[in-house]
């Protein structure tokens, strides 16, 4: 799907499965057919440098999944319309590169930046609600605890995902979307800096963390909730991956056994399981009840960078400097 001129830095999947974003180097955002591969309509132009993130409108307020939001290092971000392919909303206020954008799922929209701040936006207006400030170092990390059922949508996670779900897709996602929050009460906001830090957030109502997450001895690589939104794992240079309380923030452990730097994790659907890639060549697939290795997983030769299980939970792909991309059967 050629397109982009330039190193393409963000790709991000509509809740509906129906469109592709990608964003590049040179500013240009572009959304894709996935059936046919080619480009749907224009490609939107604002942003004057790189898109460093993609986030879509959730499905239960966006049924269409027409809206979508990138950040850039150009310090704003912009909201899309990418039926009409212009820009709807630009959220301006950061000082420096907008690292990463995250649209919740009570009508917020949240910034990191490189100025060591957080905002919050409501995503009718774009009016600015709060900043939250209080790391000493970039955030590098972010993550929503509502994140999951955002990403999935009508889709439950017992199902395989090409399998349509029987019914209006939008009643499925705000159905999904209610059950959860019956769980977790509010939408919760960690983040992790290169202050070897991770702050916990209510960022809908509060301008102080909810806790101050402390124990990695250097920088934090990643931080994810678990689907059920109980626990939160994150990931060090420090070779370790570490889970806490997702709501009170508590440290519960530390799982050990990389011998290098952790880079990212990804849970199962079930929440029982979690998997980690690191710069020392191998996944390991952690016990999340006992707190335990479960499996090694060999196979690349040289350092894994991403890794993602699969939503209906069968599988994990992994990919690294070895420019080999596996996928590994549960």
């Amino acid at each position: 799907m050629p397109a982009h001129s330039h190193w393409i830095l963000s790709v991000a999947w509509s809740t509906d499965g129906k469109k592709i974003a990608s964003g590049c180097k040179a500013g240009k955002v572009c959304i894709w057919d996935p059936v046919t591969g080619k480009q749907l309509g224009k490609s939107p132009s604002g942003h004057r440098q790189w898109i460093t993130w993609l986030s879509w409108r959730p499905m239960h307020q966006d049924p269409d999944c027409r809206l979508l939001a990138s950040s850039s290092k150009d310090s704003t971000v912009h909201i899309w319309d990418t039926r009409l392919a212009h820009s709807v909303m630009i959220l301006t206020g950061h000082s420096q590169s907008v690292t990463f954008v995250r649209w919740g799922g009570e009508g917020l929209i949240y910034t990191s930046s490189q100025d060591r701040t957080v905002k919050v936006w409501r995503d009718r207006d774009g009016i600015l609600c709060r900043t939250l400030s209080g790391h000493g170092h970039w955030v590098n990390a972010l993550c929503l605890n509502t994140d999951y059922v955002l990403k999935t949508g009508p889709y439950e996670p017992a199902n395989d995902r090409l399998s349509k779900p029987e019914g209006d897709l939008h009643q499925l996602s705000l159905t999904r979307y209610n059950k959860l929050k019956e769980v977790i009460s509010e939408e919760l906001l960690v983040l992790g800096s290169d202050y070897f830090t991770l702050f916990l957030w209510q960022p809908s109502t509060g301008k102080k963390p909810l806790a101050r997450m402390t124990g990695h001895q250097q920088l934090i690589n990643q931080v994810s909730f678990s689907p059920d939104a109980r626990l939160i794992a994150s990931t060090s240079f420090d070779k370790s991956v570490k889970l806490w309380d997702g709501r009170t923030g508590k440290y519960i452990t530390s799982l050990r056994g990389h011998v290098s730097a952790v880079y990212q994790i990804s849970w199962s659907a079930d929440s029982r399981l979690l998997c980690s890639g690191s710069s020392d060549s191998t996944l390991k697939v952690w016990d999340i009840k006992n707190r335990k290795l479960l499996m090694d997983l060999p196979g690349h030769v040289d350092e894994v960078f991403s890794v993602d299980w699969s939503t209906n939970g069968e599988q994990v792909a992994s990919g690294g400097r070895d420019r080999h991309i596996k996928i590994w059967r549960r």
